[in-house]
């Protein structure tokens, strides 16, 4: 396809890595890429790699989870038609879509507090009017949108609010990690903690996101960054992205983690991080926070409704417990910024991708990040890696007359 085609008000067919069943491999399918509403756009995805939270909403027979679905929310791509109302993004533009919104209307997004947009909050479907732009090319039966996202698939519509425009030159396979894990993680430290020169930090959990926790704590100058995560291998890595400790629960004995932190910052550190998504883990690092004024800030995703267990009079002394969604970033305003960081080298993102492969094997991706052998995996769509980022240059797709 290429640029002079008018495709706006067409359809498109492409393919699609679609997940039918729960917790069971995702099947290709040809899919039918609906035009572009007022305030949406379609971007042809050039790559994408998969979270953890594309693999618990994968294996979610019930609501949340909804099948037939086509997952994926870390991408990037080139702009190939907008709606009407469109006037941020242009044909061509190089964006990555971002689950969270900016509408830039609400009074959350027009305030300094708070990067939960409330004009537009999340649900399921598109983010105007709750429905789908996909569906089966042979039936018509409709695929569930993910997330406001949905990039496991070569073309996918977005509402405008969860577009965000890069400039050029930033390699889509790096970009796509600034759609949510490295982000999150940066951001965390950054914008919600807003951690101080000099500072202490423990980070639970070496993924995607507290590793990148670790490198924000860094680049904001924190003198002594603790790993905490069962896996000994996460310790190399980690040094090169900034954590100067490492504690394995397992090679501790009987005590906790919090009283070896505590030990080792002389009464608890000044930030912690919970990255994992386990209530006890929330507890154990808000344990482990400094009274006076120790800092929780809580990241993972838990699976469960359980609720975290801290008594009352521990909150008396001073610490508090904040929770954070996107890093605390507002996707539009900050996440250029983290581009620009890694374009002058003073963010890594290099590190965080351990595979790369075609979109045609992406279930050996979910094997790779369920085993725990890979942090991302790129993910790249027919020929975008070895053509080059412009749309011009084709893919696997028909516009239908």
């Amino acid at each position: 396809m290429t640029m002079e085609q008018n495709t706006a008000t067409k359809p498109i067919r492409c393919k699609a890595a679609v997940s039918k069943v729960a917790g069971q491999p995702l099947e290709m399918e040809e899919v039918e890429v609906a035009p572009p509403r007022a305030h949406e756009v379609r971007i042809r995805i050039l790559c994408t790699s998969l979270c953890h939270t594309d693999v618990t909403f994968w294996r979610l027979k019930d609501f949340p989870g909804q099948h037939p679905i086509i997952l994926g929310h870390e991408a990037a791509g080139v702009v190939e038609s907008v709606g009407e109302h469109v006037h941020e993004v242009a044909v061509g533009d190089t964006v990555v879509p971002v689950f969270s919104a900016q509408c830039g209307d609400c009074p959350d997004c027009l305030s300094d507090r708070s990067n939960i947009c409330s004009g537009l909050p999340a649900g399921p479907g598109m983010p105007r009017d709750g429905t789908t732009r996909f569906s089966i090319a042979a039936t018509g039966e409709p695929i569930h949108n993910f997330i406001s996202v949905s990039s496991f698939t070569e073309y996918t519509v977005v509402d405008v609010s969860h577009v965000v425009k890069l400039e050029p030159g930033v390699p889509p396979e790096k970009a796509c990690l600034l759609s949510c894990g490295v982000s999150t993680g940066v951001g965390a430290a950054w914008k919600v903690a807003a951690v101080e020169p000099g500072s202490s930090v423990a980070v639970f959990g070496l993924g995607v996101v507290g590793l990148a926790v670790a490198q924000g704590c860094r680049m904001r100058g924190a003198k002594r960054i603790i790993g905490v995560d069962l896996n000994t291998e996460k310790w190399d890595i980690g040094k090169r992205l900034g954590i100067t400790d490492f504690i394995n629960p397992n090679d501790i004995g009987e005590k906790a983690v919090s009283e070896v932190i505590t030990e080792m910052t002389g009464g608890g550190a000044d930030y912690c991080f919970e990255c994992i998504g386990s209530t006890s883990v929330m507890a154990e690092a808000f344990q482990s926070s400094r009274k006076g004024w120790g800092k929780t800030v809580v990241l993972g995703v838990s699976r469960g409704g359980a609720p975290i267990s801290i008594p009352p009079n521990d909150i008396l002394w001073g610490r508090s417990v904040v929770g954070s969604l996107f890093g605390g970033l507002k996707p539009k305003t900050d996440v250029p910024i983290l581009a620009q960081k890694y374009m002058d080298k003073k963010l890594e993102l290099d590190e965080f991708v351990t595979h790369e492969m075609g979109f045609d094997d992406i279930n050996g991706a979910f094997e790779l990040l369920t085993q725990g052998k890979c942090l991302r995996c790129i993910i790249w769509m027919d020929g975008a890696k070895e053509t080059g980022v412009g749309v011009e240059n084709g893919g696997a797709c028909k516009a239908k007359a």
